[in-house]
């Protein structure tokens, strides 16, 4: 098969592109980036892009499986109207041309309490970008929604590393209902997405707990 991924850089979208190499059911790795990768292997195809003009491009998504592991945060994009652009508007355009392209396999990383008439900008960014891609019905469309995310990540974040200690050391609390807000491993979201691209379940919509344990099958 063929896999295309689009926000390869970042902490999950690179351990999944590193899963993806080591798996023998995929012969290639379309790489959808705006500036080259760091990392070179033979299966890897990458086509630079302009993302605010995501259907120039079309005739590179080809492939069975698309996964979207694109995002930003408050710290590097301030601007409401350009998060948007990135948190909505490229995961949204790439579902469409997964619909006209005939890929029948969407997975894509959205986040807890996403909800598109929430009052907090996050989640309701968040929502927003689910109801636009699950519009385009494709035929198996899965979201996967992580609580907190832990990685060794590239660039520093001081007050995130205080905070992922903070949660960490009260993870004993989350059980029961709030066992789906329990941190969890970038590699867990990254091992759980392929195999929900290659699992087909009779829902869209996943939760950190389901996550980790999809990541140990």
């Amino acid at each position: 098969m063929n896999a295309i991924i689009i926000g390869a850089s970042g902490l999950t979208g690179s351990l999944l592109l590193s899963l993806l190499i080591e798996d023998d059911r995929y012969d290639k790795i379309k790489v959808i980036s705006r500036s080259p990768l760091k990392v070179k292997h033979s299966k890897i195809e990458e086509t630079i892009v302009e993302f605010d003009a995501l259907e120039k491009y079309t005739k590179s998504f080809v492939g069975e499986h698309l996964f979207c592991c694109i995002g930003t945060t408050k710290k590097k994009t301030p601007n409401q109207s350009e998060y948007r652009k990135i948190d909505i508007d490229i995961p949204v355009n790439a579902a469409k041309i997964c619909k006209k392209n005939d890929i029948k396999t969407l997975v894509v990383i959205s986040a807890i309490g996403a909800n598109a008439s929430s009052s907090f900008f996050y989640n309701k960014t968040k929502g927003e970008m689910e109801d636009g891609i699950l519009i385009q019905k494709i035929q198996h469309t899965i979201i996967v929604r992580p609580s907190l995310i832990i990685g060794d990540r590239q660039e520093q974040r001081p007050a995130e590393k205080l905070g992922i200690v903070l949660f960490k050391a009260l993870q004993f609390l989350f059980i029961g209902p709030l066992k789906k807000y329990k941190a969890i491993q970038a590699r867990s979201i990254a091992k759980s997405m392929i195999f929900l691209a290659n699992t087909p379940q009779n829902k869209s919509v996943f939760e950190s707990s389901e996550l980790e344990r999809f990541s140990k099958k």
